[in-house]
């Protein structure tokens, strides 16, 4: 008798890719909805968050847990104010040591980042990419682009599972709109 093994996909998302590109589009992804719909529409088995580390957003990444993330975190550091934790190594390391594992049949990555060209390359040569989806068209990177594999961008898909927000002006753009408010009067 014939045994079916169901096959397994693993999704791989950057998530300060997949975070700006929504926020630059105007949207605020709704994580269980966004959950559920790879989950439907890719038939995920695991769907890996690669996100930096901030103390004070543990309920945040609880949220995402709950909502059936796995989350992995890279520590983070303040520069000059600003945030950084880039996780494009511990993604590269985590999709190709699960390849060489087997820990999936298949898989699909989230990000428009070129850094990911070579990741994106072994993947594809080794049969195992079903493709890549791009957060945002205009920023996905010529590096993902010319690499001969499909690219679904996700401009086109946030309604499904996010909330558009109203763009709000930049703090600047207020005080000369403010300015050239009081001149006219």
């Amino acid at each position: 008798m014939i045994q079916f093994t169901p096959m397994k996909t693993n999704i791989y998302i950057d998530g300060n890719n997949l975070y700006r590109g929504a926020k630059e589009l105007g949207f605020d992804i709704e994580y269980k909805k966004f959950r559920g719909w790879l989950r439907q529409k890719y038939n995920a088995t695991s769907i890996y968050l690669f996100i930096g580390l901030v103390p004070d957003r543990v309920k945040f990444y609880e949220h995402l847990q709950e909502c059936g993330f796995i989350l992995v975190f890279k520590q983070t550091v303040s520069v000059g104010g600003v945030v950084k934790g880039n996780c494009d190594a511990e993604l590269v390391l985590k999709a190709t040591s699960d390849f060489y594992t087997k820990s999936f049949d298949k898989c699909i990555l989230i990000t428009g980042d070129g850094d990911f060209g070579c990741l994106v390359e072994f993947l594809a040569q080794n049969s195992v990419l079903t493709g890549v989806l791009a957060p945002h068209e205009k920023k996905c990177s010529i590096l993902l682009k010319n690499k001969n594999i499909e690219i679904t961008f996700l401009n086109e898909h946030y309604h499904k599972f996010a909330k558009q927000v109203p763009k709000r002006k930049s703090p600047r753009c207020r005080r000369i709109c403010t300015r050239v408010f009081f001149v006219v009067m």
